[in-house]
């Protein structure tokens, strides 16, 4: 039987502490609810996720701030002024940036990670602006949307 992915309760507490941060169930919850929805989410996206569990849309949102600044989630812009989240791979092997595909028909956001994109200097360009891309948006029609 395949393992699943996805880390318990614990696994998620464990990764908190390992990221010097405290174990509160709203930054369990949003780890949780990352973990379960891999893709970019917007604070009020995991405001409304989360309603039923009653969290002020304030703690979650210094929550976000706390695991971004931990590592554990990184902030993506699709372009439209909304910061989204999305958790990051914590396996260093693996751990790196992906690009992000945006339908312009329904505006679905997907995370491609299986993608690899290499950018190459042109002849006479300056190294250091490659070097230094850190998000790559690609936009288009989704399948069910084409």
């Amino acid at each position: 039987m395949a393992r699943s992915k996805t880390p318990s309760l614990d696994a998620l507490r464990a990764l908190l502490r390992d990221a010097g941060l405290r174990c509160t169930a709203p930054r369990v919850a949003v780890l949780e609810h990352f973990q379960t929805h891999r893709k970019p989410l917007s604070h009020g996206e995991l405001v409304e996720a989360l309603a039923d569990r009653e969290f002020d849309a304030a703690t979650i949102y210094r929550n976000l701030i706390d695991l971004e600044g931990a590592g554990l989630v990184s902030r993506v812009n699709v372009g439209d002024n909304v910061w989204r989240f999305e958790l990051r791979d914590q396996d260093a092997e693996t751990q790196r940036e992906h690009p992000h595909f945006v339908c312009v028909e329904c505006g679905e956001i997907s995370c491609l990670e299986q993608v690899r994109i290499k950018l190459t200097p042109a002849p006479g360009s300056l190294k250091s602006v490659v070097n230094q891309v850190s998000e790559i948006l690609l936009k288009g029609q989704c399948t069910r949307c084409a």
